[in-house]
Order: C-alpha cells, then sequence, then structure tokens
C-alpha cells in the first residue's frame, strides 16, 4: 500500500508557522525567516533575516528577502556593514518599499 503524500500549501504552512510563534512565544522574525526592519529617523536602517544585496547605488538599495525584495530609495546611500543576518544602510533615506514576489495572483 502507497502512502499518501500530503500536499501543504505556502499559505497553511505560514499559518502553520505563525500559530506556533504564537504558542511557543518565540518571535515572529525568529520562526517566520521574516525581515525585521529598524529605522533611526531618515539616515540609518538596519535590516535583519536577508538573503542578499541584489543593487547597490547611491539612489537605490534592492535587498533579497525570503518571500521579495525590500527597495530602499534615497540620497547618498552607503551599506555601512553587512554580515549573513544583518546590514546597515545609511544616507539620506527617501523611502522603503516591500516587494512580495510570493504573493498569489
Amino acid at each position: 500500500m502507497k502512502a499518501k503524500r500530503q500536499v501543504v500549501s505556502s499559505r497553511e504552512e505560514h499559518s502553520f508557522k505563525n500559530r506556533l510563534s504564537e504558542l511557543s512565544e518565540l518571535p515572529k522574525d525568529v520562526v517566520l525567516g521574516i525581515p525585521m526592519l529598524t529605522m533611526v529617523g531618515q539616515m540609518e536602517l538596519n535590516i535583519e533575516n536577508y538573503r542578499g544585496i541584489i543593487e547597490y547605488t547611491d539612489s537605490l538599495i534592492r535587498v533579497h528577502t525570503k518571500d521579495g525584495q525590500i527597495r530602499v530609495n534615497g540620497k547618498n546611500l552607503k551599506v555601512e556593514y553587512y554580515t549573513n543576518d544583518e546590514m546597515k544602510v545609511t544616507g539620506h533615506i527617501v523611502s522603503i518599499e516591500y516587494v512580495n514576489l510570493t504573493a498569489p495572483s
């Protein structure tokens, strides 16, 4: 007898992980692997849980995340440092946009 393979949608998986986060009292950014942004005024942005830098100019920085992209627009933008887990962007930040690339259409 063959075992049935259960197909779990990404929405169901996200919902399960969300409930797990709430029950375990662990932070959602840890359980779900979602990015966490901390902004200090318009001059500094810390991004945690990112996957890589896609584009880097003095007016646009695009960052790859688990579910999409974060686009930081501004003037004199600079990546002060980055590690596997975190990066710091400085400059005059005009806007931050989150583009979800995995959303169902």
